[in-house]
């Protein structure tokens, strides 16, 4: 037994892992001066090389048109392996600042899991801002006790500039989802948060602004997101909740296997106008077994080609659910590698696509609502 200065008893073993953990730092430490060292120690040597040959070498001393070239082809060497080492450091640093940068990206915008409480999914997305892979588009899907809940969202502008509040808005639905029984409640967060990213982005941009910390002259005070939510129940009973976004496709298969699903006009998108004190949530009839939602941002319909032509989008879906008609993968593979395509592999807006499948095996409604209805 070892004991402290006050008398208080104290195992070995905290001493034995603290010694451990220093020795581990007294390590790294030594390997990261030893990094260094070595990365400096090429740079002297040519030079060293180089003073050396000027100092030292009969050759250098000569005025003579050979011994100038020499001289010459020497400081060109060095100069190229100089060259060639702060090239090779910085590529390296570059893939390590991207491999830091992907994973941030992917904790923001994670992919999602192939299937969800027997609902099988699939999403992509790209952003507009090249070599960036998350942008101004934002998807999730989470099973729950209260069904498996869905959003697709849009945020104004596109890129790098709005990953800020693809965060904001991502962070409070995941948490929201599970809190709140109905999907009001999810909405009331999801703008709250909304709200609140903007007044902190306002009064960072903006130290002068107001208590509100938002400028209606302001750039910010114009910033806003378009939300699509839905709940699948168990029974594949489906309800949404619509700012502002376009509204899915179902897809069955087949020749007439695609529709697009309108149920009037949606709610204001979060951040330019306050939500309606009533949100009326729309019921969009069941999922069945074998169905499926396509889920997309506006980015998708406003892809052009060469000659200013948008992408067809529901042609896609057609040719896409004729022989997959619930394959996710597939669905996704073909609209995707279309889209792409037409808008010759660089499109000037951000996309993302979902596609969430019923692969259960019956749902407890057996027909469809032809109007939605609220609830």
């Amino acid at each position: 037994m070892i004991r402290s200065k006050a008398g208080v008893p104290r195992r070995a073993g905290h001493r034995g892992k603290h010694l451990t953990f220093g020795r581990t730092r007294a390590g790294v430490r030594r390997r990261q001066r030893l990094r260094r060292l070595l990365a400096l120690g090429l740079p002297t040597a040519w030079g060293a090389v180089a003073i050396t040959y000027k100092l030292a070498c009969p050759l250098a001393q000569q005025n003579g048109l050979g011994a100038r070239i020499a001289t010459c082809a020497v400081f060109f060497a060095v100069g190229t392996g100089l060259i060639l080492h702060v090239r090779r450091g910085l590529l390296r640093e570059l893939r390590q600042i991207r491999r830091v940068a992907g994973a941030a990206q992917g904790v923001l915008l994670r992919p999602l899991p192939p299937s969800v409480d027997g609902l099988n999914v699939a999403a992509a997305q790209v952003s507009a801002d090249r070599g960036a892979a998350v942008g101004g588009d934002l998807y999730e899907v989470i099973g729950t006790e209260h069904g498996v809940r869905v959003v697709m969202g849009d945020v104004r502008g596109h890129g790098l500039a709005a990953i800020g509040t693809v965060a904001a808005v991502l962070g409070s639905f995941r948490e929201a989802v599970h809190d709140e029984p109905e999907l009001p409640g999810v909405l009331r967060k999801l703008e709250r948060a909304m709200a609140r990213h903007l007044r902190e982005r306002a009064k960072a941009e903006h130290p002068s602004a107001g208590p509100s910390g938002l400028d209606p002259d302001s750039p910010v005070a114009e910033e806003f997101v378009t939300v699509l939510l839905l709940e699948i129940g168990h029974d594949g009973e489906t309800r949404a909740l619509n700012c502002g976004h376009p509204w899915p496709y179902l897809l069955r298969g087949g020749e007439d296997g695609v529709e697009h699903l309108g149920f009037g006009d949606p709610l204001p998108p979060l951040g330019a106008f306050p939500l309606p004190a009533e949100l009326p949530v729309t019921r969009c009839g069941p999922l069945l077994p074998g169905e499926a939602l396509f889920l997309y941002t506006d980015g998708a319909e406003d892809a052009r080609d060469s000659a200013g032509r948008f992408f067809p989008l529901p042609a896609a879906l057609t040719e896409a659910t004729r022989t997959h008609p619930t394959s996710p993968q597939e669905v996704l593979g073909t609209v995707f590698t279309q889209l792409l395509a037409h808008a010759d592999g660089f499109p000037t807006d951000d996309v993302a696509l979902l596609v969430v499948a019923n692969a259960r095996t019956h749902v407890q409604t057996s027909h469809r609502e032809q109007l939605a209805t609220p609830l």
